[in-house]
């Protein structure tokens, strides 16, 4: 479907209006060499006529200074246009790229698994940085070319106004042509930028995954799938460019036979007597300078035509929202108790995860979450943090429920630490803090001591300030695990969320982490997933799934008492023997 002249109004009015004295600035400089472009040949007429009529060399002389002057001065506007241009064009795509990122951050976890990182990335800049020309030149210069073109004409209708109506004549049916043929590739353009997606989104997949594909002997397969993909993109770019390349054609066209028919009216002016030698040469060239804006235009409208396709891919990825709805409410001071009533869950249709949970957590209380690998266990805390939502039953903290609750307000009462560790290619305060200015170099120390980090941070060459590796290369897994338990630390969230926390981590070190967990776990809710008896030992209840149904749940001592009961039984057995 082809986009509407709207759409790219709507567009370049909500990105250029915080810019718009620069867009104004641009537009004056672009009209100063315009002007400059439509006195040159009015000197080198005059300069002409002097030299026939046997002028004065003062006269030639000052005409040919003043020629220089006009021509240094226009490359001069032209470097400061180029410049505003681009300034204007990084300043619009950025505002675009922070408002995409941030509504890409804003989407479901179901839409984040069906598009991967590379096809965003290509999304999120590749896409707007080809938009960069269409926001700093193409109003500003489909404005002032279309002037220029007017001067020229009325210029020319002052010489003579047959010259003036053969040469109009031309550049309408040119520019209706161009017009017509807008959208002609825009459709070629959009898939060309599919295919640059997929490419980006290969490369990233299998780069991600460089140590699975070597080790298993996959380079030569991956390397064949990469061909493909590049071979894929050529052939969407070739005939994109093909069908772009119609509108370059036409303007020479129509511009030389405009060209021709008005140098003949001049010769036939001269030869009448009612125009000089100059005046044959001015007709000459104000046709020959209409050529120049004709073809910047031609040159806007084939940009136009591929950022067509990056405007509908971008407008469309707007268009996907979020099926989490944002609530009103925020959560009271305090622990916060939490409550499962009749949870149902399920990932795909006809895919039950959770069937029918039900559990009460009192506030300020620890729960032990066990269950077999898929039994459901993460499952529960995405819904506690609302990255989804149940197909049935209901979920409330602090006897809110959770639909009613301020997004931000809720998952910043939350803290999770997670097996998958992200650590950033960021120094250690911003790996800690998250980028949070508002937390003092001093309680990052502190979090890092009770941590057992501190002979780790006393090691760092630059200490906070010190850059980790992208992907946290150079730490140890439990190293990495414990900047993540410095991260709730620091966030003091009032439900903590463990899952699977300590797999990563030697029985040493997590007997040595053992007092900041029940720290942390003070006056705070509780949620520990583990593979672990000993990670649950300490909770206060225990919630055992199997197969995405509650199969238990009590107090641990009572639970621990009880021979028949399931706890009890992997008690004796032992945990990971059961249920790995």
């Amino acid at each position: 479907m082809d986009l509407q002249l709207r759409q790219y109004r709507d567009l370049l009015l909500k990105y250029l209006k915080p810019q718009w004295s620069l867009a104004l600035f641009l537009l004056l400089l672009l009209l100063i060499n315009m002007g400059l472009a439509l006195l040159n040949p009015q000197m080198i007429r005059i300069f002409i006529d002097t030299i026939s009529s046997g002028g004065a060399i003062s006269t030639l002389i000052s005409t040919a200074l003043l020629f220089l002057v006009v021509a240094v001065l226009k490359q001069c506007v032209a470097v400061c246009e180029g410049y505003m241009a681009e300034n204007l064009s990084q300043l619009a795509t950025n505002h675009m790229r922070s408002e995409l990122m941030l509504h890409c951050l804003q989407l479901d976890p179901a839409f984040h698994t069906s598009h991967t990182p590379g096809e965003l990335i290509e999304r999120i800049d590749g896409d707007v940085s080809t938009l960069g020309n269409f926001f700093s030149r193409f109003l500003v210069a489909l404005f002032g070319n279309l002037l220029l073109i007017l001067g020229v004409l009325i210029l020319l209708y002052r010489i003579d106004w047959r010259v003036g109506l053969i040469v109009t004549t031309f550049c309408f049916i040119c520019l209706i042509v161009l017009y017509r043929l807008r959208n002609l590739s825009a459709n070629a353009w959009e898939r060309e930028r599919q295919a640059s997606a997929d490419l980006f989104g290969f490369i990233e997949e299998r780069l991600a995954g460089t140590e699975d594909i070597r080790s298993s002997g996959g380079t030569l397969y991956m390397l064949r799938g990469l061909a493909e993909k590049t071979r894929q993109r050529v052939r969407m770019t070739q005939r994109a460019a093909i069908r772009s390349s119609v509108s370059w054609i036409i303007p020479p066209i129509f511009f030389a036979a405009g060209s021709a028919v008005a140098l003949a009216m001049g010769v036939y002016l001269f030869r009448e007597g009612s125009a000089t030698l100059g005046t044959v040469y001015l007709i000459f060239g104000y046709t020959n300078l209409i050529n120049d804006p004709l073809q910047e235009i031609v040159r806007q409208m084939r940009d136009l035509q591929q950022a067509s396709g990056s405007i509908k891919r971008v407008l469309d990825l707007f268009k996907v929202h979020s099926t989490i709805q944002d609530g009103k409410q925020n959560l009271p001071d305090g622990p916060l108790s939490i409550v499962f009533d009749d949870v149902s869950f399920a990932y795909a249709q006809d895919v039950p995860v959770l069937k029918h949970i039900s559990f009460s957590q009192p506030a300020g209380t620890v729960m032990g979450l066990l269950g077999r690998t898929g039994s459901g266990k993460s499952t529960i805390t995405k819904l506690l943090t609302r990255l989804y939502d149940p197909q049935q039953g209901a979920i409330r903290v602090g006897s809110n429920d959770l639909c009613t609750l301020q997004l931000a307000s809720l998952r910043s009462s939350i803290g999770m630490v997670t097996q998958d560790v992200q650590i950033l290619h960021a120094t250690v305060r911003d790996n800690l803090t998250l980028f949070d200015t508002n937390i003092p170099d001093g309680k990052i120390v502190q979090a890092l001591e009770e941590l057992g980090l501190a002979q780790w941070y006393e090691s760092l060459p630059e200490g906070l300030d010190t850059v980790l590796a992208p992907g946290g290369s150079g730490l140890s897994a439990g190293e990495a695990q414990l900047i993540s338990f410095a991260r709730v630390f620091l966030k003091d969230p009032r439900i903590v969320i463990l899952d699977e926390a300590s797999s990563r981590l030697d029985p040493a070190t997590e007997r040595r982490l053992e007092h900041a967990v029940d720290r942390l776990m003070e006056s705070r809710t509780g949620i520990i997933i583990a593979h672990r008896l000993a990670t649950v030992l300490h909770a206060d209840t225990i919630l055992i799934l199997e197969d995405g149904s509650r199969c238990e749940y009590g107090k641990r001592e009572e639970l621990a008492r009880n021979p028949d009961s399931r706890f009890a039984h992997l008690l004796r057995t032992g945990l990971e023997e059961v249920m790995i």
